[in-house]
């Protein structure tokens, strides 16, 4: 009996993966991380559909089904969590995600390059200290005793604020210190995209007489637009992720109501509390409504001509 031919999409495939073996070499670590990291332990996912006995193990737990999510839904935490954690990104998402688009446009009009250079390392520099370093700055720095800020406000005749211990301030603080930790590292994404835009648009632009904002509308914004939606679309699918070390270490008890998020939610109930099927069956909530938010905006965006994420 002859062995029957490979379907020609299968041979065109290992053709390729043959003719590009050194480039699939060097992206094997990337996908075997994945593979370990992030896709072996989806399994866990499967005690939040369980009354996990830590003796019994994932495979040992009584199947329960969506009890603990309609305890999730029922509880009297979860509307608070639930608004927090959609304000807080909300919020990241519409003061946070403009700005460093607005200052790599700024400084891709800059024509000093030391200058440029110096800016750059500036903003960039906060991007490499870890959420602890960043933490213990802010609160230094909003101090009520001893905080450069309440000592400005001493000066000027105020009374010291406690900042981070009064729920109207907490919220900003937050996005303050977001904007600042992740802003170079943003603004650099986006100046790596500008440079891919074609000079001779802004030499055709200024023989027709357009000065730099009509540049900046007409040729510029539109040449990295693709970048902007993709990095928009990873947002949007990371809407619920308020980033947990940010918001553990500025919180405290006297703004718990405003600061409780999901991320924050899942470490007490999970950890402290070590309701391990609950706390599991509420990170899955929070990255399901992350997954279908993303898939409508991906869908929104393939609509109107752009190519999305898949």
């Amino acid at each position: 009996m002859t062995k029957a031919a490979p379907a020609p999409r299968v041979k065109s495939t290992w053709d390729h993966i043959r003719h590009n073996k050194s480039l699939y070499l060097l992206l094997l670590p990337g996908l075997l991380y994945y593979a370990v990291f992030h896709y072996a332990p989806m399994y866990g996912i499967t005690i939040a559909f369980k009354d996990y006995d830590v003796f019994g193990g994932v495979t040992g737990s009584e199947w329960v089904g969506l009890k603990h999510f309609k305890e999730l839904v029922g509880s009297d935490t979860f509307l608070s969590v639930f608004r927090n954690s959609v304000l807080i990104s909300m919020y990241k998402l519409v003061f946070n995600f403009p700005i460093p688009i607005i200052i790599a446009i700024l400084l891709n009009e800059v024509r000093r390059i030391f200058f440029k250079r110096t800016i750059q390392t500036i903003i960039y520099l906060p991007y490499f200290l870890s959420w602890v370093v960043i933490a213990g700055l802010v609160i230094n720095l909003l101090s009520p005793s001893t905080g450069v800020i309440n000592m400005m406000i001493q000066s000027l005749g105020g009374e010291p604020i406690n900042f981070l211990g009064q729920k109207q301030f907490f919220r900003t603080i937050i996005v303050l210190s977001d904007l600042w930790h992740g802003m170079g590292w943003n603004t650099i994404i986006f100046l790596a995209a500008l440079t891919g835009v074609d000079p001779q648009l802004y030499e055709a632009a200024k023989m027709d007489g357009a000065g730099r904002l009509r540049q900046i509308v007409h040729i510029t914004l539109p040449g990295i637009k693709s970048t902007i939606i993709v990095l928009l679309l990873m947002k949007i699918g990371h809407i619920m992720d308020n980033g947990f070390e940010q918001i553990f270490l500025l919180s405290n008890p006297l703004v718990l109501e405003v600061g409780d998020v999901f991320e924050t939610y899942v470490y007490r109930t999970g950890l402290v509390e070590a309701k391990y099927d609950y706390s599991t069956a509420v990170g899955l909530f929070k990255s399901s409504i992350g997954l279908v938010l993303l898939l409508i905006a991906n869908g929104v965006a393939r609509k109107f001509g752009e190519r999305g994420i898949f």
